[in-house]
């Protein structure tokens, strides 16, 4: 299944873990619900949104709130004596898929073996 958080789309399933952009309005152990779901795939039909699945929901908990790995920016100028060095760590949310429901109503395509 492939879902949209942040403004970029991830692939994914029941007890998977996602590192996220920060979601400000989450703190740990909270429930949240993305329904922003592109397809939904299962072994018997493909849901494709067009251009998304209505009623198709992501059920997942917030395990953590953290940073990102450091990033160094050094700036560097020859012969001039001018060098910068500058950190910089992104914030992250990380979270567990806990479900995929809701795409039982939509009009579905049959997979197609290639």
């Amino acid at each position: 299944m492939r879902d949209c958080v942040g403004g970029r789309q991830y692939i994914v399933f029941p007890g998977r873990y996602l590192y996220t952009q920060r979601l400000k309005d989450a703190n740990v152990d909270d429930q949240i619900v993305l329904n922003k779901v592109l397809l939904v795939g299962t072994k018997t039909h493909t849901y494709i949104g067009k251009p998304v699945v209505t009623n198709a929901t992501v059920h997942a908990v917030v395990e953590n709130q953290g940073l990102n790995d450091k990033v160094v920016v050094f700036k560097y100028k020859p012969k001039k004596k001018y060098r910068r060095n500058i950190g910089h760590r992104q914030p992250n949310t990380r979270i567990r898929i806990t479900g995929i429901t809701g795409y039982e109503e939509y009009p579905a395509a049959p997979n197609v073996a290639v």
